[in-house]
């Protein structure tokens, strides 16, 4: 696993860790899923691939990814070089883009860690 730095900019210290962790977590919930294949440019790939690659995407992007919602959109929703979408397909045969899943995942991670951080004060 690659690590990388979230350019700080406007944002403080906090707000930088809460973007690493949010696409830390993204890119875990994509490399561990179960039955599952990331479709990239027509092939299929299993999870752990896909996290590779997503690894790298971010690393390749740079200081142009500074939430989770760029790295949703620069480099996991789409084919740089072909513009196609990645999709997941599970094993049940459903398919979904990757933006949309992670996006979902997304939601799921602020959700339940704002009710943490609300239980906490």
């Amino acid at each position: 696993m690659l690590t990388f730095c979230v350019a700080v900019g406007a944002y403080g210290a906090d707000v930088v860790t809460v973007e690493v962790q949010e696409i830390q977590y993204l890119i875990s919930s994509i490399g561990t899923l179960q039955e599952a294949q990331f479709v990239r440019n027509g092939k299929a790939y299993d999870a752990a691939a896909a996290a590779d690659h997503l690894w790298l995407k971010l690393k390749n992007a740079g200081p142009r990814v500074r939430t989770a919602d760029d790295f949703i959109r620069l480099c996991a929703s789409a084919s740089s070089m072909s513009g196609e979408p990645y999709q997941i397909r599970f094993g049940d045969g459903r398919v979904i883009t990757s933006a949309s899943f992670l996006r979902g995942k997304l939601a799921d991670y602020r959700t339940q860690h704002q009710a943490i951080a609300g239980h906490q004060r």
